[in-house]
């Protein structure tokens, strides 16, 4: 839709049992172009023991602070992987930090509008999303972007049938069935959303 969109990388990532430090930083400057970011870094948080502290929530309130975004994008707050909800936990904090005046973070106060929330493949439950976005003209873009990964999803894993991608793609199909269309992503969102008109559905 022509919107300027961002990734900023909490962790590196490592360690894991397949890869490196220089691995995957090429395997996510690949990934990086596939999906044709218009700006992407990294926070430098220790990986596998994310905790949302104050120093984290200063960083990364500087960092939406400088670039100001409309909307974040956070995993859901429920998840079988730590980092992944302290990653939530720390997102919601620095989102309410950057907006404060009289602080000693840099840059102007900012308070992006909405958090919207994605399931990571940690999860063991069954979601219940508050809407699902048709993305069947992309799923060959998100797919490349994946396997850009390859030492996490490609070489790293068994490839006997279904295969980690085959899951992804029959989870995406699943959701996609469920709005009518190909392939889709849920999201939720823990605040309400607002429509101008039922058009907007």
């Amino acid at each position: 839709d022509g919107w300027r969109v961002g990734v900023l990388d909490l962790t590196n990532g490592e360690p894991t049992p397949h890869g490196s430090p220089e691995i995957r930083a090429r395997e996510t400057a690949a990934a990086t172009q596939i999906l044709g970011l218009d700006w992407r870094e990294n926070l430098g948080l220790p990986n596998r023991s994310l905790e949302n502290t104050l120093d984290a929530r200063h960083q990364l309130a500087a960092v939406i602070r400088r670039v100001r975004p409309r909307w974040l994008f956070a995993p859901y707050w429920v998840d079988a992987h730590p980092d992944h909800v302290a990653a939530t936990q720390l997102i919601e904090a620095a989102r309410f930090w950057a907006k404060l005046t009289k602080s000693d973070i840099p840059g102007e106060p900012w308070h992006p509008e909405r958090i919207y929330n994605y399931y990571c493949v940690h999860l063991k439950l069954a979601p219940q999303p508050a809407f699902v976005l048709d993305i069947s003209g992309f799923w060959e873009q998100k797919l490349a972007a994946i396997r850009a990964y390859e030492s996490q999803f490609i070489t790293g894993r068994p490839q006997v049938p279904p295969t980690f991608l085959d899951q992804l793609r029959d989870e995406a199909a699943y959701w996609g069935k469920t709005i009518g269309v190909r392939y889709g992503e849920p999201y939720t969102c823990r605040e309400p959303l607002g429509l101008q008109s039922f058009r907007s559905l």
